[in-house]
């Protein structure tokens, strides 16, 4: 899978974990055990296209082929893997929360530019 249909497809998970987040209570237990594994079933797939769009995306950037900077890339997987456990968890305040958010979606948008422009 190429790297815009990647940010695409990570960009869409990002929209569906802010409507979790906004739309569900913390849970009442946070070491509940059937909690975790539902939490892990249906993150893992995410993290695992979410290592797979850092390691095209930071080889695109070495290619030049993207104008962003390696360290933006790495912090936007961070940002991401901090939002899916606060999407469910609901355990930061909204305005942290918006503001990995924006942070997110401001490089995702950023690449889609990019590479829908032909810079690669």
């Amino acid at each position: 899978m190429d790297i815009k249909k990647q940010t695409e497809l990570l960009k869409e998970h990002v929209v569906r974990l802010k409507d979790k987040y906004e739309q569900n209570d913390p849970p009442e237990n946070r070491k509940d055990k059937a909690l975790f594994l539902k939490v892990k079933e249906e993150t893992t797939p995410i993290y695992e296209m979410l290592q797979q769009w850092e390691t095209g995306t930071l080889r695109m950037v070495k290619e030049r082929k993207l104008t962003i900077h390696p360290q933006q890339v790495a912090s936007t997987k961070e940002n991401m893997e901090l939002l899916l456990m606060h999407s469910y968890y609901i355990d930061v305040r909204r305005k942290r929360y918006m503001e990995l958010n924006h942070s997110i979606l401001y490089i995702f948008d950023q690449i889609i530019r990019e590479l829908e422009l032909g810079h690669n």
